[in-house]
């Protein structure tokens, strides 16, 4: 079995930005989603710093998406909103979630 990985794209996004990044996310999320991706959230930590994380069923199902530059929504997202992104990738080793 393959194991799950994470993806995290990130930048900072200019206050006068934001709104519009927000906006195209939501427009983005409400579409169809690609084949493999198993959740997505999109955070804002201090300094208008923004990350977009990602959940995928396998590391090819993240790639065949990487490969499409149609389908690699979340860099595109942010080079449009003026913001080089930093890109990376975890191997998902162990997890817990709480119930309720």
């Amino acid at each position: 079995m393959s194991e799950q990985v994470l993806s995290e794209v990130s930048g900072r996004i200019a206050e006068d930005r934001e709104a519009g990044f927000v906006t195209a996310y939501r427009a983005l999320v409400a579409g169809e989603l690609p084949d493999g991706l198993l959740r997505t959230e999109l955070l804002r930590g201090p300094d208008r710093h923004w990350r977009v994380q990602s959940l995928w069923r396998d590391l090819a199902a993240l790639e065949a998406v990487r490969a499409d530059p149609k389908m690699a929504a979340a860099p595109r997202l942010f080079r449009e909103a003026g913001s080089e992104p930093d890109l990376a990738v975890f191997a998902l080793m162990t997890s817990a979630v709480r119930p309720g």
